[in-house]
Formats: C-alpha cells, structure tokens, sequence
C-alpha cells in the first residue's frame, strides 16, 4: 500500500477557526467605527468638493446642454443666483433656449430691456416638464426661498397623453430619475424596482447627487467602469480610456460653455421658422388639465414655491398657434383659459402674452432669438409684470 500523508493535528481546545474565509472578522463596535467614518465622508465630501471646485458662471450662464442631468451643478447654480439675482426664471427648454445662444435666451433680452446685467438669472434646464421640476426643486432647489420667480407655463406638456406622461404605453423619456418613484404613480415608467430604488437614494443622498455630478461634468455621462470601457467608434474599436488615469479626467473646473450638438444653437439646421405658411395642420391630442399629470405637477410644484416665501409670476406660454390647424385651436384655448382661471382663483400673478409672428417661432413652443427678444419686450411694457417687479422683495432668511 502506498504511504498515507500524515494526518493534521487536531486545534487545541478553545482555537477553533471561524467558518468563512474571511481571516479577519470585524467585531460591533469596529462595524460602527466604519459606518461612522463613511458617513462623514459621505457628509464632508459634496461641501468640500464645492470648495475645490472652481465655478464662476457669467450673467448669461445656462447649465450646458452636456449637464442636463447634473443635478448636483444644478442646485449648486441656483445657491449662487439665488444671492446675486434679484429674479430667477424657472422652466423648461424654452426658458433654456432651445435653438438660441446663452445671450439670445428670454432671460438675457429682459436683462437688456432692464438695462441690467444680473437681474434675471436662467434657471431653465433642457428636457424638463413639471413632474420633473417637481422633483428637481424638491431635492435640488432649497436655495429659492423668499425670492422672486418667473416660472414658465408651457402648454406644450398638455399637447398628447404621450407628452403629459398619461399614456399607458411604455415609453422613455428625459429627466426619469427626477420623477416621483413611487407615488403618483406614472403609467408610462416602467422601470424596475432597483432602478427606482437608486433614483430615489439619490433623490435624498447627496453624496451619490455628487457622484452623478463627477460621471456628468468628468466622465462623459458614464460610471467610471463604463468610460474605462468606452471604445471611440472606430473601426476596429479602440480603447483611450483603458490605460488612463481617471483622476486625470478630474479637472476641478466647470467650464461656462460646452459646445452644443449640431441640433442645437443659432448655427443649427432647427434655428429657422417652423414654416414659411400662416396657418398649420397640425391636431394636438389635448389632455384636459383636470386629468393632466404634469398640469397637477404644476400645480404642486406652484404651492410649494410659494410656501417657501416665494413671489411668483407665471408666464402662459406663449404657444405656437400658427402650427394649429384653425379647428385644433379652440380646444388649446379652452385650456388655457383653464389655467389662467386657476392661477385668478388662487391669486398668482400670471402672464398670457400674446401669439408671436409665426416666423419666430422654430416649433411649436420655442422662439428664434428675435422671437425671445420681442417676448422680452412685451412682457416687460404689460402692467402685471411691473406691478409685481415693484411689490417688495420678500425679505431673506436672517
């Protein structure tokens, strides 16, 4: 018979080894020890990393179209208007300024009619709605308090069942991780309960609105193992990211412009009038605001500026009633009226400026730049909007 290895000597008594493979266990204590260190860490890390950061936006700073979903710049943004603008103006794309450049937005033309510079700051971001600006205030936008508003109400998101969010249908949309997760629920998300679950710690987290901020503005909208993996659409692919340091990507500035997409500016092929004709064809499938999720959103998202000492003024549109077909347009108005009658009934200052020229519009709610510059104007000469620039500042927070 073949020679048999020795046997192991048995552990002396009391020496047994633990099961796992795991040759160090932390005790209670040691795991409260690391919890509390990563906290802090998860504490001091977004201040500190806004200290270090270098952030000097100029008058017709717009968050970059590349930054729309940094959320973080966002809300760190409107801490610095909120100081040094005496009106901020909240919306969507066409506060943004869909088709234009920085200094050919809503906000700059009213700077310009002022004879100011730093009156009104854009505070629009690209792709928004209101279940999304609901969202974005709530989480993002603690720094509006006692300050004065323009919000802009784009009737726009009442167009479909598909643009009011409605539809039963799955679709994709922009801005999801903005939305309530939860509750109301949203018919057309359908995203699984660990993508919601993420959307929603860092809804409240932000050390993880921090991270999001870094994959934005550093990391070309990836997580780090996605831009480490990223190839650069060659033939065959190659990989600049695999060897290269990722804190090299790490710049601690952010920059006041990022080139826009060629879809994008006064230089894009869009940045024309949507037609040369007077009268449209176009059918819109109105929602009726009393069903309407984002007009409900709207809504919400009103009470709760107000509640923070806000004044607000909302701007109606103006929409592109040049692209209705003349039967499409009485439904639009029976909403709008809807809407102002509302904003009437619980006494919010309101706007409903008349229907541009149809050549300065690009579509069917986003001026050219000489359509924001009249826009401007007029808005400026109506009785509302001056009465409510000379009502008191509401008073800061001491």
């Amino acid at each position: 018979m073949p020679p048999q290895p020795p046997s192991s000597p048995p552990p002396p008594p009391g020496n047994t080894v633990p099961p796992g493979v795991n040759e160090m266990r932390l005790s209670a204590p040691e795991w409260v020890a690391v919890l509390a260190i990563l906290a802090a860490i998860a504490l001091v890390t977004p201040p500190l990393w806004e200290r270090l950061e270098q952030f000097h936006p100029n008058p017709d700073y717009r968050i970059p179209y590349a930054l729309s979903r940094d959320y973080w710049l966002y809300g760190r943004y409107l801490r610095r208007v909120a100081d040094s603008h005496p009106v901020v103006v909240l919306g969507d794309s066409v506060v943004w300024g869909e088709y234009v450049a920085p200094d050919g937005t809503l906000s700059h033309f009213l700077n310009g009619v002022a004879g100011e510079t730093n009156r009104f700051a854009n505070a629009g971001l690209n792709g928004l709605f209101p279940l999304a600006l609901e969202g974005l205030l709530r989480h993002h936008g603690q720094a509006l308090r006692r300050q004065k508003i323009i919000l802009h109400a784009n009737p726009l998101w009442l167009t479909s069942p598909e643009a009011d969010l409605s539809t039963t249908k799955e679709q994709p949309f922009n801005h999801a991780r903005l939305v309530p997760q939860f509750h109301p629920r949203i018919p057309c998300y359908r995203a699984d309960p660990t993508e919601r679950l993420s959307a929603a710690i860092e809804q409240h987290c932000r050390f993880f609105a921090w991270v999001s901020h870094l994959q934005n503005a550093c990391f070309d909208q990836q997580s780090l193992p996605q831009w480490t993996l990223a190839d650069n659409d060659t033939t065959p692919p190659r990989y600049p990211n695999a060897w290269r340091n990722p804190l090299s990507a790490i710049s601690l500035r952010i920059p006041n412009t990022l080139p826009d997409s060629a879809e994008r500016g006064p230089d894009s092929p869009r940045h024309k009038p949507w037609s040369t004709k007077t009268t449209g064809t176009t059918h819109f499938q109105w929602v009726a605001p009393e069903h309407s999720l984002q007009w409900h959103a709207l809504q919400r998202v009103i009470r709760s500026l107000r509640a923070r000492g806000n004044d607000v003024l909302v701007l109606v549109g103006p929409f592109n009633e040049h692209l209705m077909a003349p039967q499409n347009r009485p439904a639009y108005r029976t909403i709008r009226t809807h809407i102002t009658h509302w904003l009437y009934q619980n006494q919010i200052p309101h706007v409903l400026p008349e229907t541009l020229p149809s050549l300065l519009y690009a579509d069917a709610s986003h001026p050219m730049t000489a359509g924001y510059a009249l826009l401007a104007k007029r808005l400026w000469e109506t009785h509302t909007f001056q009465a409510w620039l000379r009502r008191p500042h509401p008073p800061r927070d001491a």
